[in-house]
């Protein structure tokens, strides 16, 4: 909620506690909606297009994407939006102080392409740059993954928490590959994932980044890291789901997390510390 001279109230003061749950509903019906474009287009044969060597977009990321936008704007019109495909299209956008949607229309878009269930959508609202209301939605599972600052996490409306595992060698890392091909970045990625691989249980590489996060916030993963993805889309609603579920996300360097620096670390509390040691052990 916005004053006078530009500044906002805290999020604890009740009007806005009531509109950032407003905010909530409306990111789960535009969640929603979108969701059922990707369920019928799952089916169908796609339309693919190249961002890049392996990343992909296709007209359903396009008409997602579309379609929250403009329930997000009949319902705020002077926020701010930024979204996958028009800041790939248009160049970067700036994250102001502004009540600012973060939109990733289908995150998995590989996943989409060839059929693999794991794909989302992932709607992040910042106040002051702070993650304050994340939505993030398989429609293909029908998981729908929810936060609010200060108002606890949840998964299709029962609350959830981080694992409580402890070690390392009992823990479940999620990571990505990411979508360059060229021999340095690839030797990189893959040599410090054999370093982990002797430090953890095992590995999974599910394909979305957001999923991975709401993975950490329900106990499924206890540990995940990725650098170089594609940008705050990918990270806005679940970072708000993993700390509301008494998660950490933080830089793998273990310095406070930047949702524009394409670098991110989550575990629940007990893991941080020697997670990140074993990460800075492997660069």
């Amino acid at each position: 909620m916005r004053l006078p001279g530009g500044t906002f109230q805290g999020l604890t003061d009740i009007g806005v506690t009531d509109s950032v749950s407003e905010f909530l509903e409306t990111a789960v019906e535009a969640a929603k909606k979108a969701g059922e474009i990707i369920r019928e287009g799952f089916y169908q044969t796609k339309h693919v297009e190249h961002k890049g060597q392996v990343d992909l977009v296709t007209e359903t990321d396009k008409a997602c994407e579309a379609l929250i936008f403009n329930h997000l704007k009949q319902q705020y019109p002077s926020h701010k939006l930024i979204g996958e495909e028009t800041t790939a299209a248009y160049g970067a956008t700036e994250l102001t102080d502004e009540p600012t949607w973060i939109v990733d229309p289908l995150d998995g878009t590989t996943n989409f392409v060839h059929g693999f269930p794991f794909v989302c959508i992932s709607i992040g609202l910042t106040i002051g740059k702070v993650p304050t209301v994340g939505v993030v939605y398989n429609p293909i599972m029908d998981e729908l993954f929810t936060g609010i600052h200060g108002k606890g996490a949840f998964l299709n409306g029962k609350p959830i928490k981080v694992s409580s595992q402890s070690e390392l060698v009992k823990s479940l890392l999620a990571t990505e590959a990411g979508t360059k091909r060229d021999k340095s970045t690839v030797d990189a990625t893959t040599d410090k994932i054999n370093s982990l691989l002797f430090k953890v249980r095992s590995l999974r590489m599910s394909g979305s980044c957001a999923l991975n996060l709401c993975g950490i916030a329900c106990g499924r993963i206890d540990l995940f890291y990725e650098t170089g993805y594609g940008g705050p889309w990918d990270v806005a609603g679940g970072a708000v789901i993993v700390k509301e579920a008494g998660g950490l996300v933080y830089d793998p360097s273990g310095k406070d997390f930047d949702i524009t620096s394409q670098r991110v670390a989550a575990s629940n509390p007990l893991l941080k510390d020697a997670f990140v040691e074993f990460l800075q052990q492997s660069e």
